[in-house]
């Protein structure tokens, strides 16, 4: 996905947004690049990689601080059972919808158990799905999709009735349906003629319907034929006719023939397909569940590799070997089972000894030792690279308790002084302090096993991701070809020192509190925030008290909501991933629209529109939302495009309105799958698939970790 939210480390099980989301709480499972010829300790491997340096560092800061498969044979799993599948979890969905959702955990139920049209095999090569041909018609901008004969399935593996087209038109009404509250409805509206106009009126009509009246005084009314008038507080008023669906240009021409017809030629459409809101669904049960689909086993219906057998809350959660899939020929797995365990990041690797289950993350806490011990050594590898989610440090620029007309954010609790914290934030000095202040190469080495060099970025977008005509990688274009190296003590302290002079003279008192939060259910997701505080307080606080980041852990279950989204932070480290192959999807954490009350990561045009963000802060804010509207204008020529898009995201950097940190780093892990079996592709859900991927007798060694990549 060039996708959503806030960040998440890797979690045993549990593959992973996000949105930032993916966008994909802080539960993603991350894929990630290991070369290694023998056990060695993470020290010493650093070292070889010329980093004992940062690694080092980074101890140091900690130590104050409180199938089928290549190469030999590894860890053995006493009486492993090659069919199953068994890991711990312990952070609850808090839906399992994934028409709705837009979070990496929550979306595991439609990566695996519901297919899309298109699909990728393990290479990242675009391949059919349940579509068997796909035909494109540049005069009426028109997709068409040829389906094979596919059925869905109960809780029980029962067939229920045939996949046709019109799943997919039923599926996509329900995520225009704004009582859903769909998170990835932008995905829709911007892209299939007509969405952008049904989603509206029927915003419009929910909200006369309701009563309600806007945060700015707008207000809604409907007559008796459905007309419905808007009203801003200025008296001007606009009437919205009633728009039925037929106009969404999406269509089942017959059972087995599917339409989209589109806003404009978009390059990326194709690879969207591999993503929640273009999935299909049962008709005639969204119709009967409404916004109960999807909560249990007994309300989803599957077409996938795997159906959803079993799902207690706080208890376990089982997806099942689909026997009337298409390809079930492919899928090795009958049966994949997590059991919740609120300990799981400490009682994992225990139960990776007995042999009681078949994954578990090893934390920098006890790698060492692992890589150590002859009886574990062989037993630990690496996730496979996960390269479509990128990290980055937002600042809360709205730190108040704020109504928004469908949701309410409680903001900073007192004690954190939000009051002071948000004159801070609007002073372009004190947020440069922190771009040139930090340095992510100390961050990273916590848990970068290859190096901070790997996954260091000066963007927000990935390298790799999409490219010119001419093969121009995109963050060589515009002003991303010109970003370096931030981190520079010298820099940070005159952007410090001149925000004390300008802060001073606004009453701000110092040192500055700087709530910083973590998920305690993600893996050195703490010790990565207390290494931040020591190696950033140790460049700004150098002779004054500047400020004081306090971190603090947020809940194990939902942590975006009841964090990120309800405006508990001040500074919080969040990740997107790209939803489909254009730059637009990297956009989507931090543009707004105008007017637009959509959920964002730090709601920076919100802030403006409503007076939090002001002076030369709301001026950089608005630069690069007019950027952005500019760029996504431009459709008919990709160079022009990714220039445009390329020049915004520098904007945003520059202004240091958003902090880039780096990419994914891949999680040691101790795994009977060999995950290079499986699909991957740079956007959308294929690396949380399971179809394809073999469990094996043993865990997979570093030796045979190497050569299942090369193998692949």
């Amino acid at each position: 996905m060039c996708f959503r939210y806030a960040f998440f480390f890797p979690l045993p099980g549990n593959s992973g947004p996000v949105g930032f989301g993916r966008q994909p709480d802080f539960n993603t499972k991350k894929r990630g690049n290991f070369i290694m010829k023998q056990s060695i300790s993470r020290r010493q491997f650093l070292k070889a990689s010329g980093l004992a340096a940062a690694g080092a560092c980074a101890a140091g800061l900690l130590s104050s601080c409180g199938g089928k498969s290549g190469g030999s044979s590894s860890g053995s799993a006493s009486g492993a059972d090659t069919s199953k599948y068994t890991v711990l979890y312990s952070s609850q969905p808090a839906t399992l919808n994934y028409l709705t959702t837009a979070t990496d955990l929550e979306m595991v139920v439609g990566a695996n158990c519901v297919d899309t049209l298109v699909e990728y095999d393990n290479k990242g090569v675009m391949r059919e799905g349940l579509a068997t041909k796909w035909e494109w018609d540049a005069d009426t901008l028109t997709w068409t999709f040829t389906l094979r004969e596919e059925n869905w399935v109960d809780n029980n593996g029962e067939v229920v009735a045939p996949v046709t087209a019109q799943d997919f038109v039923d599926a996509l009404q329900y995520v225009l349906t704004p009582d859903y509250a769909s998170s990835n409805v932008g995905l829709v509206t911007a892209y299939i003629a007509g969405a952008n106009d049904y989603y509206n009126y029927h915003v419009y009509l929910t909200n006369a319907e309701n009563g309600t009246v806007d945060d700015d005084g707008t207000t809604y009314v409907t007559d008796g034929s459905g007309n419905v008038t808007v009203t801003a507080a200025d008296g001007t008023a606009s009437t919205y006719a009633p728009v039925d669906f037929d106009s969404v240009g999406v269509t089942a021409v017959d059972d087995h023939t599917l339409a989209y017809t589109l806003t404009y030629d978009f390059p990326g459409f194709l690879s969207l397909l591999c993503y929640l809101p273009y999935e299909p669904a049962y008709g005639p049960l969204l119709s009967e569940m409404g916004d109960q689909y999807a909560t249990s086993a007994e309300t989803l219906y599957s077409c996938g590799a795997f159906y959803l057998s079993d799902y207690e809350s706080l208890e376990t959660w089982i997806m099942k070997k689909n026997p009337e899939n298409y390809d079930a020929d492919n899928v090795f797995i009958d049966t994949i089972s997590r059991i919740y365990n609120a300990e799981a990041a400490v009682n994992g690797p225990e139960m990776i000894k007995r042999g009681e289950i078949d994954e578990a993350t090893i934390g920098s806490d006890i790698l060492d030792s692992w890589l150590a011990d002859d009886t574990t050594k062989d037993m630990v590898s690496m996730d496979r690279p996960n390269t479509n989610y990128t990290y980055f440090y937002m600042f809360n620029f709205m730190p108040f308790a704020h109504e928004f007309s469908n949701w309410n954010v409680e903001g900073v609790d007192a004690e954190y002084e939000p009051e002071n914290w948000a004159k801070a934030i609007n002073n372009t000095n004190f947020r440069k302090a922190f771009l040139y202040g930090i340095n992510n190469a100390v961050t990273l080495a916590v848990s970068a096993p290859l190096g901070y060099d790997s996954y260091k970025l000066n963007t927000i977008t990935p390298p790799n991701f999409c490219a010119t005509a001419d093969g121009v990688d995109y963050t060589q274009c515009g002003g991303l070809a010109d970003l370096t190296e931030f981190f520079d003590e010298a820099k940070a302290k005159e952007y410090r020192d001149a925000a004390i002079e300008e802060l001073t003279a606004q009453g701000v008192t110092f040192p500055i509190k700087v709530q910083l939060p973590y998920n305690p259910s993600s893996t050195d997701w703490d010790k990565q925030c207390q290494v931040l505080k020591q190696q950033l307080e140790g460049v700004l606080n150098d002779g004054t008290d500047f400020i004081d980041i306090i971190i603090t852990a947020g809940p194990s279950d939902s942590f975006l909501s009841a964090v990120r989204r309800n405006g508990k932070f001040e500074f919080l480290l969040c990740n997107w991933g790209a939803d489909y192959s254009d730059p637009e999807t990297e956009t989507d954490p931090f543009y707004q629209a105008k007017d637009s009350r959509g959920m964002r990561y730090a709601y920076l045009r919100t802030g403006v529109e409503d007076g939090f963000i002001t002076g030369e802060t709301a001026d950089a804010v608005m630069a690069y939302m007019n950027a952005i509207e500019a760029a996504k204008q431009i459709t008919d020529d990709i160079d022009a495009r990714y220039k445009a898009f390329a020049d915004a995201e520098t904007l945003l950097i520059t202004n240091a309105l958003v902090i880039p940190r780096g990419m994914s780093v891949p999680a040691y892990l101790a795994t009977r799958l060999n995950y290079w079996e499986g699909q991957y592709a740079s956007t959308g859900f294929s690396n949380k698939r399971l179809k394809g991927i073999h469990v094996l007798d043993h865990y997979v060694s570093m030796d045979e970790y190497e050569a299942n990549r090369d193998a692949r």
